[in-house]
This record gives structure tokens, C-alpha cells and sequence, in this order.
């Protein structure tokens, strides 16, 4: 274990990953986003590939046990990368940013429903906690319905990608049955070969030609996906979840700075409040599965939890 080294990777893959959603932000004007789906998939393949070539996990990393357990990882994951590309287009990125983060919290709510795990008051005091930070970002939106087009379009938005975090969550959800036969190299390959794949089911919905600058945003994005993924995989090989995972919410300066220089996009305090609260939440259920493992670790080696 080395934990600078891991909080390092993590926060690489954070930075590159936002980097990834303002590329695709910077072109969702012009190109659908099942097409922007398809070029982060594609151009993702060679790096992720090149990756276990490195690291001598190509022959096994490749394996599939459970190739329908594959598809459905990659079909709601698919869903998930689509909705929020599409509400890039339609929300400015710090937004975006804070609605994602509902995805940890549904997790928990869905591992009860369909793991079986053991979910007590606590940690469903800090989901309610979570779950109310989003209601105040997107209260306003969803009064917008009846609002102009311009309300009505950000309203969309937000919908859309609230419903992109449930994908998310639901994808968080097939990977922890997929972990119990797969290695983790199989699971980054496969989700990136099945979202490219579907994602060609959109063509019939107004695939464009890209212009050259759009082209190469949509090729970066594509390589920056695949370098994200690894960062993200390699965080985990030198620290515990509970020392990297808080990291993941530095997203939100990222998205912040590169909303107000790039996209002329400056967060209200609702955004603010209510991407506070979401960390907040978020980062009290992290905590608590770290104190909750090392008391199960000591029940395991016969020893009295300490408060």
C-alpha cells in the first residue's frame, strides 16, 4: 500500500475526467450525444488496451465468465454516459458535477434493495441528507417546466442527468456481482466494447459530420476516458476505497474553474448549498464503511469493537 501514491491516481483520473466532460460540453451543441458516447468509447479501446499489454493482463484480462453480466454493466452504464453527456449540453458544468453525485447515494439505496446489504439508520440519515442537497439544486429546475423554453431546455437537463445518476448507480451495482468472477481489467474492456456498440443504435437519430475542431475534442475525450479509467483502477492497487473515494469530490472545483473560464458559467449559491450538503453525505457514508470495516477486522480476529 501506498496512500499518497493512490490519493495522487485519484486525483488524476478526477481532473481528467472532468477535462472529459468539458470536451464533450464544448462540442454538445452540435453532435448528439449517442454519437459522443460512441467516440469516448472507441478511442478509449486503445489506450485501455495498451494498458494490459503493460501490465501483462492482456491473455487474462480479457477473460469473460459472465458475459451477460458484461452487457447489462454496459447497458446501464451506456445510459448513464448518455444522459449526462446530453445534459452537458444543457447545463452548465459545475451543475452537472453536483447532480452526479446522487450516484453513491442511490447506490446504497439499491444494494439494499437488490444485495441484500445491511443498511442502518445512519447511513440512511446521511442518504436523506444527500437526497435533500439534490432537491435543492434542482427544485428550481423542475419549477421551470411551466416556465419559457429556455427554463423549460435546463429543466431537461436536469432531469436528464438526475437520471443518468440512477444509470450510474444501477452500473455500481452489476460491477459489485461482476467483481465476485471478473478482474477488473475485464470489466474496463468490456463496458468500453458494449457502450460503442450501443451506442451505434442511436445513428438513426441524427448522427452529424463532425467539423475538425469538433473531431478532435470528441477523439480527446475519447483518449482522456480511457487514460481516466486507468488512473481510477490503478488509485485502488496503492490505497483503501476509504482513503481515495472523498477525493472523487474535488470534481467540483475542478468543474467550477473550468466553468467559469471556459464556459462563462458561474455556480449560484443553490449549486453551492446543495453540492455541499451531497459531499457532506457522501463523504460521512465513507467514514462510517471505514470505521464499520475495521471493527468487522477486528470482530474477525476475536477483538472488542472500541466505541
Amino acid at each position: 500500500m501506498n496512500p499518497l501514491k493512490g490519493i495522487a491516481l485519484k486525483l488524476c483520473s478526477v481532473v481528467t475526467f472532468i477535462t472529459m466532460a468539458s470536451l464533450i460540453k464544448a462540442s454538445a451543441e452540435h453532435v448528439p450525444a449517442g454519437q459522443a458516447v460512441f467516440f469516448r468509447s472507441v478511442f478509449a479501446l486503445p489506450v485501455i488496451l495498451a494498458w494490459l499489454v503493460m501490465r501483462g493482463d492482456l491473455r487474462t484480462g480479457l477473460k469473460a465468465a459472465s458475459p451477460m453480466g458484461h452487457f447489462w454493466r454496459g447497458f446501464v452504464g451506456t445510459a448513464a454516459m448518455g444522459l449526462g453527456f446530453a445534459g452537458l449540453g444543457l447545463l452548465p458544468l459545475p451543475e452537472v458535477t453536483a447532480i452526479g453525485y446522487a450516484a453513491p447515494l442511490l447506490t446504497v439505496i439499491l444494494a439494499a434493495m437488490f444485495l441484500g446489504e445491511q443498511v442502518r439508520v445512519f447511513r440512511l440519515a446521511a442518504v436523506a441528507l444527500g437526497m435533500f442537497g439534490v432537491l435543492i439544486i434542482l427544485g428550481p429546475r423542475l419549477s421551470a417546466f411551466s416556465g419559457d423554453t429556455v427554463e423549460k431546455t435546463a429543466a431537461l437537463g436536469a432531469m436528464l442527468v438526475l437520471t443518468g445518476a440512477l444509470c450510474a448507480a444501477l452500473a455500481q451495482i452489476y460491477i459489485r456481482k461482476l467483481v465476485a468472477t471478473e478482474q477488473t481489467s475485464a470489466i474496463v474492456f468490456y463496458f468500453s466494447v458494449t457502450s460503442a456498440f450501443l451506442s451505434l443504435l442511436t445513428l438513426p437519430f441524427g448522427w452529424v459530420i463532425p467539423s475538425g475542431q469538433e473531431a478532435v475534442l470528441l477523439i480527446m475525450a475519447g483518449l482522456l476516458g480511457g487514460l481516466g479509467q486507468i488512473f481510477l483502477t490503478s488509485a485502488y492497487r496503492f490505497a483503501p476505497a476509504s482513503v481515495v473515494a472523498p477525493f472523487d469530490y474535488a470534481s467540483m472545483l475542478f468543474a467550477i474553474l473550468i466553468g467559469m473560464f471556459f464556459f462563462n458559467e458561474i455556480p449560484d449559491a443553490r449549486t453551492i448549498g446543495g453540492a455541499a450538503l451531497i459531499i457532506l453525505a457522501g463523504v460521512i457514508i465513507i467514514l462510517r464503511e471505514h470505521r464499520l470495516g475495521i471493527e468487522r477486522g477486528r470482530a474477525r480476529r476475536g477483538m472488542t469493537p472500541q466505541g
